[in-house]
C-alpha cells in the first residue's frame, strides 16, 4: 500500500531542518550584492520584458518562474562580486546578461538537450531586444554550458566567461538546501512516488549531488559552493533518517 500520507509530516520536518540548520554563508556575506540584483530583477524593464516571453505552463513543474527568478538574483550577485574582485567596468550590463541568462535557461528544461535548445530559442527571443550584440551571444552562450558534467564550452572572451559562470554556478546552489526544501516537493507533487520507492533511491540520489561540489565555477561559487551542497546533503541525511523511521511506524 502507498503511503504518501507520510509526506506532509516529513515535509514539515524538513522545513525544521532547514531553519536549524540556517541559510548559506553566501547570503549574509553579500547581502548588498545579493539586494540589488533583487532590485533589478523587480524594477528593470528589460527583465519585464523578458517575464513576457516566458510561458509558465510550458516550464518543467520543478523549474518554473520562481526557480528561474532566484537563478537571475543570484547569478547576478556572483556577477557583481567577481566584477568587484577583477575590477571590471562593466558589471551593470553584465550583471543584467546574467540575469536574463537566469530568468531564461531553463526555458527547454521538458526537452532533451535543453541547454542546445534553450540556447537557440533565446537567440530567437533576443532578436527583438535593443541589446549590444556581444551581450546577446553571452546570454546565449551561458545557457548552452549551464548543465553539470557535460562538456563546457570555449568562451569568446573574458566577460563572457563571467556571464557563463555566474549562471552555472547560481543554477549549481539550488542543488543545496533549495533542492530538499522546495525541488524536491515539485517533483513529488507531480510524478506521485510512492515513498518506499524514494527511500529506495534516496541515498544514491545524495551521492550523486555530492558530486556537484567540485563543479563549481567562478572564485564566488568555489567559495561558497561546496557549502551550499554540504547544507543541502545535511539536510538530505536528516530527510533519508525520518523517512526510515516513518515508514517503519506505518508497516
Amino acid at each position: 500500500m502507498l503511503k504518501e500520507s507520510i509526506y506532509p509530516a516529513l515535509k514539515e520536518k524538513t522545513a525544521e531542518f532547514a531553519r536549524r540548520i540556517g541559510p548559506p554563508s553566501f547570503y549574509a556575506r553579500y547581502r548588498e550584492e545579493v539586494e540589488i540584483a533583487a532590485a533589478s530583477l523587480r524594477e528593470n524593464a528589460l527583465l519585464r520584458k523578458c517575464r513576457s516571453y516566458i510561458d509558465e505552463s510550458k516550464l518543467h513543474h520543478a523549474h518554473g518562474m520562481a526557480h528561474g527568478e532566484k537563478v537571475a538574483v543570484e547569478a547576478g550577485a556572483i556577477l557583481r562580486i567577481e566584477c568587484a574582485a577583477m575590477g571590471c567596468a562593466e558589471a551593470d550590463g553584465l550583471m543584467l546578461c546574467a540575469q536574463v541568462a537566469g530568468l531564461f535557461h531553463d526555458i527547454k528544461r521538458r526537452e532533451d538537450d535543453h541547454t542546445i535548445k534553450g540556447a537557440a530559442e533565446v537567440e530567437r527571443i533576443l532578436r527583438d531586444f535593443d541589446m549590444d550584440p556581444a551581450f546577446k551571444r553571452y546570454i546565449a552562450a551561458a545557457i548552452r554550458n549551464h548543465e553539470a558534467f557535460k562538456e563546457v564550452l570555449d568562451s569568446e572572451d573574458g566577460q563572457a566567461r563571467l556571464v557563463s559562470n555566474a549562471l552555472y554556478d547560481a543554477d549549481k546552489f539550488r542543488w543545496g538546501p533549495d533542492n530538499f526544501t522546495t525541488t524536491l516537493w515539485l517533483i513529488l507533487d507531480h510524478a506521485r512516488t510512492p515513498p518506499e520507492e524514494l527511500f529506495r533511491v534516496f541515498r544514491n540520489k545524495l551521492e550523486g549531488i555530492r558530486r556537484i561540489r567540485e563543479t563549481f565555477r567562478s572564485g564566488t561559487g568555489k567559495r561558497h559552493g561546496p557549502e551550499f551542497i554540504d547544507l543541502g546533503i545535511e539536510i538530505g541525511g536528516c530527510i533519508y533518517n525520518e523517512m526510515e523511521c516513518l515508514l517503519r511506524n506505518t508497516r
